[in-house]
């Protein structure tokens, strides 16, 4: 009898609660639709697209398949790639060692640490060794690009950042006209970047009479070329004789470095006001009472507090600065031999001035690899420093 009554019924639920589950997916994937086909058509298929190109003698028109020459003749020396590595797969392991590894006891925090530091001296030899054969053996052109661009990702990124939390944190007190410098720091970024770099040109001119010479005069100094200047900074600074990856960036990028660092830094300051105003104000009274004073508010409370932030603006600053082109391009003068041509602007020089469309999609796909391992690397290991309350 209860098998009568309950099997016409069961069913007839069962495919109601089925339609009605159906409909839902639907008109989720309905509202998903057009932020789905805008990421396919915008971003997915330029990638893909670019990746088919990459494996063809793709001149101006399509050519013969290639497959991964292109990518042989970027790398050239696949032991020395696979070197580098290695080298950066034993720095994550003896960052890991360093901060994570053996806390249950203090002799095994001293045998993390030695191991790690026994790591580090491997690390260098891998990491050098690596980078020589990549430089011998594959497009010297492109991998000094891509050493440019990481001189002037470590110039930029870190600056501009603590400069915008100080700002944020000194525009958030209660003091006036707070609104007005507010907009004024704002305004480099919202400013036509091709505008404001050719007036950074014209700043930065090797003219005894341009600015910024003339500001170097006042405290007994000489002229310099500034971007007309290919030698490192440290030469011109300090004297120091150094070739190689340890010369660091020419005066040149450092000019160019501080036009990144003045455009943007109103922008991270935006940012921070934002993350500041979702502080409690209750835990900074508490802060006060317990006597904290005003460094040890912002050191305990304010930097932890804003660490989400700073992670997120640390993130999109670093792929950012990878990607960056408009003003490198606009201030990058011949007599500076290259060493402000960052990969962006190496990748464009194939395909606009050699119409070589299919190694610069090459090179452009290398690129994002290295922008997705940095953005991973970055991830995990600074994502792992985030406060979130």
């Amino acid at each position: 009898m209860n098998t009568q009554d309950q099997s016409p019924g069961k069913p007839r639920r069962s495919l109601i609660s089925q339609w009605n589950h159906l409909k839902e997916q639907l008109t989720a994937y309905l509202f998903l639709l057009p932020s789905i086909l805008i990421i396919g058509i915008f971003g997915l298929f330029p990638i893909g697209y670019a990746i088919y190109m990459s494996l063809f003698n793709w001149r101006v028109t399509k050519g013969g398949f290639l497959g991964f020459d292109n990518y042989d003749k970027i790398v050239g020396d696949w032991g020395g790639l696979l070197l580098f590595l290695l080298g950066i797969a034993l720095l994550v392991a003896a960052y890991w060692l360093w901060t994570s590894a053996f806390r249950s006891s203090s002799r095994g925090v001293v045998v993390a640490k030695v191991i790690a530091a026994i790591l580090l001296v491997a690390v260098g030899f891998l990491l050098a060794g690596g980078w020589g054969r990549l430089m011998a053996g594959g497009d010297k052109k492109f991998w000094t690009s891509m050493m440019i661009t990481l001189f002037y990702a470590i110039g930029t990124v870190p600056t501009q950042i603590i400069l915008a939390m100080v700002l944020a944190y000194l525009l958030f007190q209660n003091i006036r006209g707070k609104d007005v410098f507010r907009m004024i720091y704002f305004l480099p970024y919202i400013t036509p970047v091709i505008s404001t770099a050719v007036v950074f040109r014209s700043i930065f001119s090797p003219r005894e009479t341009a600015l910024a010479n003339t500001v170097l005069s006042w405290f007994g100094s000489g002229p310099l070329k500034w971007l007309f200047e290919p030698r490192p900074f440290s030469q011109i600074l300090f004297g120091w004789n150094i070739e190689g990856f340890w010369a660091g960036p020419s005066l040149a990028l450092v000019t160019i470095i501080l036009f990144g660092v003045w455009t943007f830094v109103g922008y991270n300051t935006v940012i921070f006001l934002a993350g500041l105003g979702s502080i409690s104000k209750e835990i900074y009274e508490a802060a006060e009472i317990d006597g904290a004073n005003a460094w040890g508010v912002f050191r305990n409370v304010t930097v932890p507090l804003l660490s989400p932030v700073t992670f997120y603006l640390f993130l999109v600053s670093f792929i950012g600065t990878f990607k960056a082109f408009n003003h490198i391009f606009v201030m990058e003068v011949p007599s500076a031999q290259g060493t402000v041509a960052t990969a962006s602007v190496e990748i464009f020089s194939i395909f606009y001035r050699a119409n070589n469309y299919g190694y610069a999609a090459a090179q452009a796909i290398v690129l994002f690899l290295v922008i997705l391992g940095l953005t991973f690397a970055q991830n995990k290991l600074l994502g792992k420093k985030v406060f979130y309350g």
